[in-house]
């Protein structure tokens, strides 16, 4: 399922959710990059995102504010994270 147009964040971006969040059942490939990540999607909640904003804020210093209107937007999906990530200008 290694999709040819997903950038190489987006999978970094779905191995450190792995990592994170303890899912090694998964692997990057299993992580659509437009899945989404809470709900129905891959069913992580307010505890997973926090540990997720924990981890991309050690691995890209990144600064996200917890009571931001965007940071549910920026945490939809994989790719919306990626995104997010480049906007801030920080890379793997």
């Amino acid at each position: 399922m290694n999709t040819p147009d997903r950038s190489g964040l987006e999978r970094d971006i779905a191995q450190l959710i792995i990592d994170t969040l303890s899912l090694e059942h998964l692997a990057v490939d299993d992580i659509a990059a437009d899945q989404p990540l809470f709900g129905q999607g891959l069913g992580l909640d307010s505890v997973d995102a926090l540990e997720l904003a924990l981890a991309l804020q050690t691995t890209y210093g990144l600064k996200i504010a917890s009571d931001s209107k965007d940071a549910r937007r920026h945490f939809e999906t994989v790719r919306s994270l990626a995104l997010y990530v480049e906007s801030q200008g920080h890379h793997a």
